[in-house]
């Protein structure tokens, strides 16, 4: 009798403990069989910087009234930009983003208000650059390091339209077209990013990597499910991608955790030992968009890299002309 007491006592408290946890699980979209949904347009736009600010030193987290006095300033850059008069863009200066219509860095702070979207190292600053990491950054080339392009391949990949330079993977806020959208099945998840509309097809169903030989712009990626948090395991990365600089023996994990019906928690680690004498991870909060993406054509139809080559020969005509 007292050992059907004890019995029922201990169900009901474990009952109790678990209504909570069940609760909690339902909070967050479930897939139709049974999955936690990722799916949606993602905005990943922030004015909350990818390395905290040396002058903030060891300080993690901003205040509320600190986060409020960024976003405002935000705000008023942004009005300001929009509000001046027109500048007429000397030959041979730097056109940008030609003005702020077309730019959108975002005035929010990430929620949990850190001071930056790098949370390991713990100062927030990637880790120092190997010697072979540095010379492959100087070595990086593209419109805005190169005065005079002798032909295309003194551009990079982002200036001729063949990656995204917020696309990824992985993924990291600058400039405009911050979205991705996120497609979803039992043995699959595709993501396609607005930059460029790079798409990412992740088998999801145990399969191998590909040969360490084959080697792949966006890298070759697995995920599998770790609870309620998808993880993408990539390497194979294309040398020629240069991307920050990493070498082809680059791997990248990736975190998927969906915290309720308009938040998508985005982490990853990188770990390149021959560029970074240290891995190092980013936290970076998405918020859904209600939005859809807008198409993204970069070259087609402005002729932009003939226009970067012309301009490169027409200047050599004049240094010429003029020796």
């Amino acid at each position: 009798m007292k050992g059907s007491r004890l019995t029922l006592r201990l169900c009901v408290f474990v009952g109790l403990i678990a209504v909570p946890v069940s609760t909690m699980a339902q909070d967050v979209p479930q897939t139709g069989w049974g999955a936690p949904d990722l799916q949606g347009v993602w905005d990943f736009r922030t004015i909350t910087p990818l390395q905290r600010p040396e002058d903030l030193g060891d300080k993690a987290f901003l205040t509320a009234e600190e986060a409020a006095q960024r976003e405002q300033g935000a705000v008023d850059r942004a009005v300001r930009l929009w509000d001046r008069e027109a500048q007429r863009t000397e030959a041979g200066g730097n056109v940008g983003g030609y003005n702020n219509f077309w730019m959108d860095p975002g005035t929010n702070v990430i929620g949990t208000r850190r001071t930056s979207l790098i949370i390991d190292p713990p100062n927030g600053r990637f880790p120092t650059l190997t010697d072979s990491g540095q010379e492959r950054q100087r070595a990086d080339r593209g419109s805005f390091t190169v005065a005079s392009p002798a032909t295309y391949t003194d551009l990079n990949t982002y200036d001729r339209c063949i990656q995204g330079f917020n696309a990824g993977p992985p993924i990291a806020p600058g400039g405009y077209n911050q979205n991705v959208q996120i497609f979803q099945t039992p043995d699959h998840l595709v993501m396609m990013t607005e930059m460029v509309h790079t798409v990412r097809v992740i088998p999801l169903d145990g399969r191998l990597h590909l040969d360490t030989t084959v080697e792949q712009w966006s890298g070759d990626s697995r995920g599998h499910w770790e609870g309620d948090t998808l993880v993408v395991e990539s390497s194979n990365f294309a040398q020629k991608r240069n991307w920050r600089g990493a070498t082809s023996g680059m791997t990248l994990v990736e975190r998927f955790r969906r915290v309720d019906d308009t938040t998508l928690e985005y982490e990853y680690t990188v770990t390149d030992p021959e560029t970074w004498t240290a891995p190092w991870t980013v936290n970076l909060p998405m918020v859904l968009n209600t939005e859809a993406m807008f198409e993204y054509a970069c070259h087609e139809g402005n002729y932009s890299m003939e226009a970067m080559l012309g301009g490169a020969r027409a200047e050599e005509r004049v240094v010429e002309g003029g020796q």
